[in-house]
């Protein structure tokens, strides 16, 4: 029986598809010392499974964007959870990093469904406002996975091993697959028949780059999650290696963190009717950068500890709740028959640059909280540059 669009079983359903995403990134992140010895590479190399993740999410987004806005978003959400279910279990089997790196990509491309078309049903069933007001909320909602997830996955770890992490990210991808293709209603009420053309392709893009309000949210949004994903990539091996915080217990720390999360979205739901998008945004910009460049300095004074590390980090927190659900609505809300494709674009931006973060981090890994916090500092700045540029609708 299909759910009706705007029912509180749909909005569930959505919830738990979009926050697929974020549980397949962080159920995996206390795993990561254990995956690095498993392999026997270095810390760059492991943390590549999360930036090639990122990557997949990215170059998805393009795809699947235009093919929900010409075929409908349930066919589309539908064939990404199957597709993730069946990397989960490569994942499962890989013999060498390079095989999971591989299989890591694979898995994103499909659980990038949830995200991108997910983000196409709330604008297809709710206006500018009230879709704002809604993702907020859904984010809050959805922050429950990075709550959970870290949990998880260091019990699973310390229990089973890492590759029970992915059959347990197999199991829910079998289980989505099954309740999208009983329960979940088309909301895609006018196809764009010619959505998958290249030019028709490229137009829509060009359209929505040619905006400078669409770049301002576009690049507000993008600069925050790097930030955001800079300390992602690099928590577990400052934590659990530099800090000596067992893997079961690292997820209290990064439950925590997301609590901060929670805050942002709570309070930009509540206040998005009275402040408006816009100076929300600008909000978190101003928010993102103060408290990136207070984690950059208080660990460059020290000495290092597990507060310098995750007190900034709760701050920072509140401004990526704040910011990015509300930068999202802002630049998608203008583009009604081309909502696939302003999500797409804006999630491509998003992953791709994140993913460049992450691999930096990875890279100038040191041992210490610096290079994650430096490259964090660095994105909440921009994510204000930008912020500050963001205009009421122009639409």
């Amino acid at each position: 029986m299909r759910f009706k669009p705007r029912s509180v079983r749909t909005t569930a359903l959505i919830i738990a598809l979009v926050a697929t995403g974020p549980l397949s990134t962080d159920m995996y992140l206390p795993a990561l010392p254990e995956i690095r010895l498993a392999f026997n590479v270095d810390t760059a190399a492991v943390q590549m499974t999360l930036s090639l993740f990122l990557l997949g999410l990215a170059i998805a987004q393009l795809i699947l964007g235009p093919l929900s806005d010409r075929f409908g978003r349930r066919p589309v959400l539908i064939g990404g959870m199957a597709f993730y279910a069946v990397a989960s279990i490569a994942c499962v089997f890989a013999p060498t990093i390079e095989w999971l790196m591989a299989a890591r990509f694979v898995q994103a491309m499909g659980v990038c469904a949830g995200g991108v078309v997910g983000r196409a049903v709330v604008r297809d069933i709710h206006g500018r406002t009230e879709s704002a007001r809604m993702m907020s909320h859904i984010s809050t909602a959805i922050a429950v996975a990075p709550l959970i997830a870290p949990l998880v996955g260091g019990h699973l770890t310390v229990n089973f091993g890492w590759t029970s992490i992915f059959w347990a990210m197999a199991a829910i991808g079998v289980f989505l697959f099954a309740f999208a293709a009983l329960s979940l209603p088309e909301t895609n009420a006018e196809p764009m028949a010619n959505a998958l053309n290249p030019k028709r392709f490229l137009i829509n893009y060009r359209t929505l780059l040619c905006s400078a309000n669409f770049r301002a949210f576009l690049f507000a949004g993008a600069f925050c999650f790097s930030g955001l994903f800079a300390f992602i990539s690099g928590a577990s091996f400052v934590l659990i290696e530099t800090l000596g915080m067992a893997p079961d217990h690292f997820a209290f720390a990064f439950a925590f963190i997301v609590i901060g999360f929670m805050i942002g979205s709570q309070i930009g739901g509540r206040w998005v009717k009275r402040l408006g998008v816009e100076r929300l945004v600008k909000l978190g910009g101003r928010l993102a950068m103060a408290s990136g460049l207070l984690a950059l300095a208080l660990n460059l004074m020290g000495p290092v500890s597990i507060f310098t590390v995750i007190m900034p980090m709760t701050f920072y927190l509140v401004s990526v709740g704040l910011l990015l659900p509300n930068a999202t609505a802002g630049a998608i809300a203008p583009y009604p028959t081309m909502a696939g494709a302003a999500s797409a674009l804006m999630g491509f931006v998003q992953m791709a640059m994140a993913a460049g973060a992450g691999a930096w981090v990875g890279h100038i890994h040191d041992g210490t909280p610096l290079p994650m916090f430096g490259v964090l500092a660095l994105g909440g700045t921009l994510a204000w540059f930008f912020a500050r540029q963001t205009k009421p609708d122009e639409a």
